[in-house]
């Protein structure tokens, strides 16, 4: 490694349960558009739900020329430790060797690989919901195609966590820890309309220090309990701690919680558990010397996506949560999502332009004024 680099996470997915998905001899082309450029790559690859062993048949990265297609000459086999296919133990993650291939940021770069074996859907197939279009290959192995066959498509990446580049020493990570409002999974399919990626794209805009954005959105999830996949409390470590390059994290979580999806007595939290739990995650950040910014719960008055969810106790804890992040003390800045996109004039409701229609999840303009509230000085 050139003396001063470091791996820097571009882009990064977080691992969860993929209830129902199964796999038989088959090529998967996984899409992703990463964050910041370079011309030394690594993939991470992901078993941490599997039960037993995942083998990896052929891997390769490459530049996306659109729909299952790569740009030919940007095609590069990946290997593991030498090695062209690699098995990844149960709950395991998988780093690629570095590879040279020079992407440019904000730009999209396809992993391809073939599963040789048959995964059924009791092995415990590792996936998250993309909201944006993947391709899986009839039966074979399709990894050194430029335009591969399609059986199917699928909105979901399979077994990808990552994509890190060699970058300079300045050059920072950010990694944002949510929920669906985060990983956006009501937005239009295929336009990038995520906050983080909105983020990303204003930090390249700006210039100056490079900052890697890794998004560890995932639908569902809570501070404190699990649901289709880890608590934030207990993927914290691995979603946040140990990313690449990680310098920085933004963290928007508590409104699963709030809404208690599976109506469990003993999971109705209070504005004080949910405080400690958030009071954790700052503690271990700055264990590691990471600057954590919290940010306030946006409204999701009488929301339809889960009928009854939003009642007027549940929304006084969650103007108790969004008071104790604005008065500081456990976070490094507050990011104020909540008064970025409400209505001024009934506060416990998105303003309608800001609204997907479902009263919880932002429209694509939502999502994007979300990416505009954050301060960009918090990563100079």
């Amino acid at each position: 490694m050139t003396s001063g680099m470091h791996w820097v996470g571009t882009w990064a997915t977080a691992p969860a349960p993929a209830e129902g998905a199964a796999f038989s001899n088959q090529t998967l082309r996984m899409n992703a558009r990463v964050s910041i450029g370079g011309d030394t790559l690594r993939v991470r690859l992901s078993n941490a739900y599997g039960v037993r062993p995942l083998t990896i048949g052929a891997a390769h990265i490459g530049v996306r020329a659109g729909g299952a297609g790569i740009v030919p000459e940007s095609d590069r086999a990946l290997t593991f430790g030498g090695e062209t296919s690699a098995a990844i133990a149960a709950g395991a993650l998988l780093l690629s060797d570095p590879v040279e291939l020079s992407v440019a940021p904000l730009s999209d770069v396809t992993i391809t690989f073939w599963l040789p074996s048959d995964v059924p859907a009791s092995f415990g197939v590792t996936g998250r919901y993309a909201r944006q279009t993947n391709t899986i290959s009839p039966p074979g192995d399709f990894s050194t195609e430029a335009v591969m066959p399609v059986s199917r498509l699928t909105d979901d990446w399979y077994f990808v966590n990552g994509i890190d580049v060699l970058a300079s020493p300045d050059t920072g990570g950010i990694v944002a820890m949510g929920d669906s409002l985060t990983d956006a999974n009501i937005s239009t399919h295929d336009a990038f309309c995520r906050w983080p990626d909105q983020l990303a794209r204003r930090l390249f805009a700006r210039g100056g220090r490079a900052m890697g954005v890794m998004n560890q959105g995932l639908g569902g999830n809570r501070i404190l309990h699990d649901i289709r996949g880890d608590s934030g409390l207990r993927r914290f470590d691995r979603d946040v701690l140990a990313q690449p390059g990680v310098t920085h994290a933004i963290v928007m979580l508590g409104t699963n919680d709030l809404r208690n999806r599976w109506a469990k007595p003993e999971e109705e939290v209070t504005a004080e558990q949910m405080i400690a739990g958030l009071k954790q995650m700052a503690l271990r950040a700055h264990t590691r010397g990471i600057r954590i910014f919290g940010c306030t719960l946006t409204p999701f008055e009488h929301e339809t996506f889960l009928v009854g969810a939003w009642t007027p106790g549940r929304e006084a804890v969650r103007q108790a949560v969004n008071a104790w992040i604005r008065e500081g003390g456990a976070f490094d800045a507050v990011v104020d999502f909540d008064k970025g996109v409400r209505d001024p004039e009934h506060p416990a409701r998105m303003l309608p332009i800001y609204d997907c229609g479902d009263h919880l999840h932002p429209s694509d303009a939502g999502y994007n004024r979300m990416g505009d509230v954050i301060d960009l000085a918090l990563f100079e």
